[in-house]
């Protein structure tokens, strides 16, 4: 109910705000709206070229393209005056985001069409897991600690497997098989769940421990950095895991206290120790590396773990082969129909992840994002903020709605101030250190008809402030 009502919210002031900027000429056109690309210039005005100052008017006529630029700036976007059919078209800036036609497009080619390859391919490994036997094996060996985080989840049950698999590849950085893990995981939680409509206490907290994103090697932020020359793109490495850590646990907390969780639980003590002292051990391996040694270990592990997953589910199901026998089916058309169910999730998914995409699309083309990104800086500035901190506001603003989005706030951000600087940095940790909130949710319940998310929403939106504010306290104190 809640997401709903806000993404109703969200579509209804963006419409608003576009058909008001219209009638006020705060905007010139609303085609942009509806068939605008993410980088076209905007336009803001169109005069005859008679009604243009008179250096304008020289400067056109003598260009052979009948094209003038003004104020050629490499930190601002430049004003265009195009002369084409008795008119001069006048563009200033580009397109935030693309418009609401090619974001329905984009959103069947660009991330639905991808996400059912992977959703294919490893569900169809899951499938030769579950037969094989090592999903349950997984299951039965870490059920004591997640039977504390997760009562209500029976013990041994297959959907603790699903939950680990999901946690290591986001851990590892593996975005591409940890969504497929973590629908299967909600899936396999929906079959327990009494109420099919509302969430469960186990899927919200699932849901809560995704959104922390607890990351060891960010790779695709190092190989950001690594594209805008940082003099160490690694150097965030070690923030990124401190923030997202603290915002896993933080997660944690705050669901078990809404859940009552026992958290006096020897097992969950020691299961919790066991990940602190693997996380710290890791990171004094990595520490103890030059700058070379770490750009390969870090480019490495999360691929070859990978590998690891592929390469031991096929060999435990080639070992276990009687068992696939003796379920009338073979390793391949195991994995065949595993694939099947990935590509009828992924078709499911699809009217979700379209309509969460589109609003958000008409918001931050509809200058509203912007403004309110704006007016919060503004008052962060005024309470005496820094203004590296307030300048990098825009990516953790941005990241609960559109990754893509934040991610281009990121990199603008290393290039305006510098992939060194504190702002560079900063982004990069708020990028790496939550989750694209709405956009999981909408996936994530998606795929199981959840309509009522309780608390979800909320929780979530709280955790990603925790990452936001870890993030500021721990750039500060390393750089």
């Amino acid at each position: 109910m809640v997401l709903s009502r806000f993404w109703l919210a969200i579509f209804v002031s963006s419409i608003v705000f576009i058909v008001g900027g219209l009638f006020t000429s705060y905007n010139y056109s609303i085609d942009y709206v509806l068939n605008g690309k993410k980088g076209d210039p905007m336009q803001v005005d169109e005069q005859y070229l008679q009604n243009l100052p008179a250096f304008i008017q020289d400067s056109i006529q003598k260009s052979p393209e009948k094209t003038f630029v003004l104020n050629q700036v490499t930190s601002d976007a430049d004003t265009t005056y195009v002369y084409k059919n008795q008119s001069v078209k006048i563009y200033s800036g580009v397109q935030a985001s693309d418009g609401l036609l090619p974001t329905c497009k984009s959103s069947l080619f660009d991330i639905i069409l991808p996400l059912i390859a992977y959703l294919a391919f490893f569900c169809g490994l899951m499938e030769l897991l579950i037969i094989s036997g090592a999903a349950e094996r997984l299951a039965t060996k870490l059920s004591p600690a997640f039977s504390k985080v997760f009562p209500s989840v029976p013990k041994n049950h297959e959907s603790i497997s699903y939950m680990t698999l999901n946690f290591a590849a986001n851990f590892l950085g593996l975005d591409s098989a940890a969504t497929p893990f973590g629908l299967k995981a909600m899936q396999s939680l929906q079959e327990i769940n009494p109420d099919k409509d509302k969430a469960s206490d186990a899927q919200i907290m699932f849901m809560c421990l995704h959104a922390a994103g607890l990351t060891l090697i960010p790779t695709s932020i190092i190989g950001y950095r690594a594209a805008e020359n940082a003099a160490n793109p690694a150097d965030v490495m070690l923030p990124c895991i401190i923030t997202s850590f603290i915002g896993t646990i933080a997660a944690f907390i705050l669901v078990g206290i809404k859940q009552r969780i026992n958290f006096k639980s020897a097992s969950l003590v020691v299961a919790l120790m066991t990940v602190i002292g693997g996380i710290v051990g890791l990171l004094f391996y990595v520490n103890s590396l030059d700058l070379i040694g770490k750009n390969h270990f870090t480019s490495n592990l999360s691929g070859l773990m990978l590998v690891f997953i592929i390469g031991f589910t096929l060999v435990f199901s080639f070992i276990n082969e009687k068992k696939f026998v003796a379920s009338k089916t073979t390793i391949f058309d195991a994995f065949v129909t595993g694939a099947n169910n990935g590509l009828q999730t992924g078709v499911k998914i699809f009217p979700y992840v379209l309509g969460m995409l589109v609003a958000i699309s008409l918001f931050r083309n509809s200058g509203l994002f912007e403004m309110i990104t704006h007016g919060i800086s503004f008052v962060f500035s005024h309470m005496g903020v820094a203004k590296e901190i307030t300048d990098s506001l825009p990516v953790a603003m941005l990241r609960p709605f559109s990754s893509g989005g934040s991610r281009g706030f990121m990199i603008d951000a290393m290039r305006t101030y510098g992939p060194d600087s504190f702002t560079g940095r900063l982004s990069c940790i708020f990028q790496c250190s939550a989750e694209t909130t709405f956009y999981v949710i909408a996936v994530y319940f998606g795929s199981v008809n959840i309509k009522n998310t309780r608390y979800t929403l909320g929780m979530m939106l709280l955790v990603d402030l925790i990452c936001v504010i870890t993030a500021v306290l721990v750039a500060s104190w390393f750089f």
